[in-house]
């Protein structure tokens, strides 16, 4: 038979940070340990994904509490990717969510892509490609089917906007260099950046996204327009720029 005391000591061992005080309300926590708290004086990228979750949480349910619920949750979802990319539905089925939260989701997760497009279109030319595939990842990462993009540029390489331009299934998705062309030239582009994803999670291009970017770039050029990249969008990206394939 187990000691009772056992379970008071269990929750305080000094290397178990994350599930330390799993039987009291976090307001019982110390201080710095408390997500909120921790995130303020330490910053975000210091919290588990639990805590960051409990955070968007605000309270636990039926007894547990909110950083508990997070791990909860979590281990039902596979993980914080699948749980921001879930649809209403699925995510409306788990205990603790419901639509208020998933609306809340959805607006976070918006202004966070809204934040990054601003981030490449302050008026100054492109010139940082981590933050373009940050964008990029963050518009096309989670569709469900193929889409193809156009980042359109000036002559500055400033950004003048960007297009989803073509929808296809979860393998594929069929592009026309003549609606690339007139989109161009009706933004008044001098240059382009085109990004698609792989549904699938593999970035690796394929013989057909190597056929239609050699399309695309011949056919541009007619109108110069430079191609400056094309990036694949999956569970990591790949530029044909640095691969040398343009």
């Amino acid at each position: 038979m187990r000691d009772p005391g056992q379970l008071v000591m269990i929750g305080f061992h000094k290397d178990n940070t994350e599930g330390e005080h799993m039987s009291l309300a976090i307001k019982e926590w110390p201080l710095e340990e408390r997500p909120r708290e921790k995130l303020l004086a330490r910053g975000a990228a210091s919290l588990s994904d639990a805590e960051l979750l409990a955070i968007f949480l605000r309270t636990g349910t039926n007894g547990i509490t909110a950083v508990d619920l997070a791990r909860q949750l979590l281990d039902e979802f596979g993980g914080i990717r699948q749980l921001l990319e879930a649809d209403e539905k699925t995510f409306c089925q788990h205990r603790g969510l419901g639509r208020a939260k998933y609306a809340q989701l959805r607006a976070i997760l918006e202004m966070a892509r809204r934040h990054l497009f601003e981030s490449i279109q302050r008026g100054d030319a492109l010139c940082s490609p981590v933050d373009t595939r940050r964008y990029l990842s963050a518009e096309l990462r989670s569709c469900t089917q193929e889409v193809f993009a156009c980042l359109f540029l000036d002559n500055r390489n400033r950004v003048l906007c960007f297009e989803k331009m073509f929808y296809g299934t979860i393998d594929g998705a069929s592009v026309y260099p003549r609606e690339v062309v007139r989109m161009a030239l009706a933004n008044n582009a001098a240059a382009v950046i085109f990004a698609h994803n792989h549904p699938s999670g593999v970035a690796e291009p394929s013989s057909a996204d190597r056929q239609i970017t050699h399309r695309l770039k011949d056919a541009l050029a007619l109108i110069d327009v430079r191609v400056l990249d094309h990036v694949i969008v999956g569970d990591d990206m790949v530029s044909f720029a640095e691969r040398g394939l343009l």
